[in-house]
């Protein structure tokens, strides 16, 4: 665990440069720490893949200071308790106006349409971190068999909930933003919701499973989420449920 200053208002918090399973947890366990001490300077902290930045209060401790509390952490990283993993799934339409790019995603890789989506259905994504936008997960363990370049031109306006693959990444837009990542479906349940609480859907430690539904599932679920009836699908997460 390295600590350096980054600018005059925060502190990062490396741990190495290899983006793993491991990493996350000891970053997601520091963060609980973190939260729990309730350090006074402490204002926000901002996990990554391999870091955390924490930004504190000049005024109320300086560097220093708020430098030996969070070195004082180092030692409970290994014994802190995570909360279960869940498993979000999350249905999906792929393909037609909610997914232009799933044939050229399919072409690239020299697959069926049919059987990109899947490919991309078929495996549990863990989410190292929240990021980007509000309530943008970045996600681990796409299938190389899916790896698609991002657009040469990227589009002005991405719907929120937009399906996309980037290089060897896949992600759900959870705002209305230009982008530049393959589009290959799109899911109306709202990854980000101010009035809702709590306004971010998914959690760093969790997984994630896309599930293709045909247009008219995906209308009733359109409804549905309108309506504030739907019902996500949100299971625990162990190995037998890995399986299905």
């Amino acid at each position: 665990m390295k600590i350096k200053p980054f600018g005059d208002t925060a502190i990062r918090i490396s741990f190495g440069d290899q983006i793993s399973m491991t990493v996350n947890k000891r970053i997601r366990s520091l963060v609980q720490l973190i939260r729990e001490r309730d350090i006074p300077a402490v204002q926000e902290w901002i996990p990554a893949y391999t870091s955390v930045t924490v930004i504190y209060d000049p005024a109320v401790s300086r560097y220093e200071s708020v430098r030996a509390e969070l070195e004082k952490l180092q030692s409970y990283i290994a014994s802190t308790n995570l909360p279960a993993a869940k498993r979000i799934r999350l249905p999906v339409y792929y393909g037609g106006e909610s997914g232009p790019d799933l044939a050229n995603v399919a072409e690239i890789n020299g697959l069926t349409p049919d059987e990109a989506v899947k490919l991309h259905s078929s495996h549990d994504y863990y989410i190292f971190m929240i990021g980007f936008t509000p309530g943008f997960p970045y996600l681990g363990g796409m299938p190389k068999a899916l790896t698609a370049p991002r657009l040469t031109a990227p589009r002005k306006k991405v719907p929120q909930g937009s399906v996309g693959i980037a290089g060897e990444q896949t992600g759900v837009y959870s705002l209305t933003t230009p982008g530049g990542w393959q589009i290959i479906g799109h899911t109306p349940v709202r990854l980000y919701d101010p009035d809702r609480d709590p306004p971010v859907l998914l959690e760093a430690g969790d997984y994630l499973r896309f599930d293709p539904v045909s247009s008219d599932e995906y209308s009733r679920i359109v409804t549905a989420v309108n309506e504030g009836s739907y019902q996500l699908l949100i299971e625990s997460y162990n190995e037998s449920t890995k399986e299905s």
